[in-house]
């Protein structure tokens, strides 16, 4: 009789703990569930806009004057009244950056007709291999020619404006490869910082938040 009624105590626990890991196992399922589809982290609502990314706070961005791909100079300030992206790239990065171009040409494609309303710059992280023959090449070869500017410059002039937008790009490792940090600021068209996202942003995303600066 001992032993049954020993028996029959941990048999009482164990199925006392299976109960309880089903019980957390359907509740986590549930919770998994309802949040399929729903933004993750770094995709939130940043603010009651509807704006998705890490929030800025709205702060003025820093203006700067560069050339684009077709020799034209061109400042961040002459946008005002478009809401503005501004991403930092180079045209012999294999990996990241044309990505990022891919993206951008679809945001761009669905912008539809609203798409002239906003406007585009990647500015280079490669001053040395950023000529405005390759500028124009890998603009051609990701369809952005006529979507954004690509901006180049000398050292000093870019090193600048990495500072000013927090990005680090590094002297070059080999031959075509420069190490840099991606960022991605959607700015407003009062010329103001309102999110950042990073280079794991869908085009639906980015669209999205063109449109609600689109609509304010």
């Amino acid at each position: 009789m001992t032993m049954s009624w020993r028996l029959a105590s941990r048999l009482s626990v164990v199925t006392l703990a299976l109960l309880v890991i089903l019980v957390i196992a359907v509740f986590s399922l549930r919770n998994s569930s309802d949040s399929i589809g729903a933004p993750t982290g770094k995709g939130q609502t940043s603010d009651s806009s509807g704006l998705q990314g890490m929030d800025l706070g709205s702060v003025a961005a820093p203006d700067f004057l560069l050339k684009d791909q077709f020799g034209k100079q061109i400042s961040l300030s002459e946008f005002k009244g478009k809401p503005v992206v501004v991403t930092f790239l180079y045209t012999h990065c294999t990996d990241v950056c044309p990505l990022i171009a891919d993206h951008l040409h679809s945001t761009a494609l669905g912008l539809g007709k609203d798409v002239g309303h906003v406007a585009f710059l990647a500015v280079s992280t490669d001053p040395i291999g950023d000529t405005q023959t390759a500028a124009l090449r890998f603009s051609d070869k990701h369809k952005m020619t006529h979507y954004w500017h690509f901006l180049i410059g000398t050292r000093d002039e870019l090193a600048l404006i990495w500072s000013a937008y927090s990005v680090d790009a590094q002297a070059a490792t080999a031959p075509g490869v420069v190490n840099h940090s991606t960022a991605l600021y959607v700015i407003d068209k009062e010329g103001r910082e309102r999110v950042l996202l990073d280079n794991n942003f869908t085009s639906q995303q980015l669209t999205g938040d063109l449109k609600v600066l689109l609509s304010e």
